[in-house]
């Protein structure tokens, strides 16, 4: 019988967070995160959580705009 044990080794880092809404991609940079160096899940506080949706949905002015290239994977 196999006895490994799961490792989650969690490294505070700072990480850029994407999201895609009304399709425009959001963009937040430097964003506090618990970063798992086995699988890279990244893991918010409730306070980073809630400073990230006041952002997005109460529409905070952006730093700044970029252009980006589109792809699509088809098969």
């Amino acid at each position: 019988m196999n006895s490994d044990k799961w490792k989650e080794t969690l490294v505070e880092r700072r990480v850029t967070y994407t999201l895609e809404k009304d399709g425009k991609f959001i963009i937040v940079e430097n964003v506090p995160a618990r970063v798992c160096v086995e699988t890279g899940e990244r893991f918010f506080s409730p306070e980073t959580v809630e400073r990230l949706q006041q952002m997005i949905w109460e529409g905070e002015k952006p730093k700044k705009f970029i252009e980006t290239p589109v792809y699509e994977f088809a098969a």
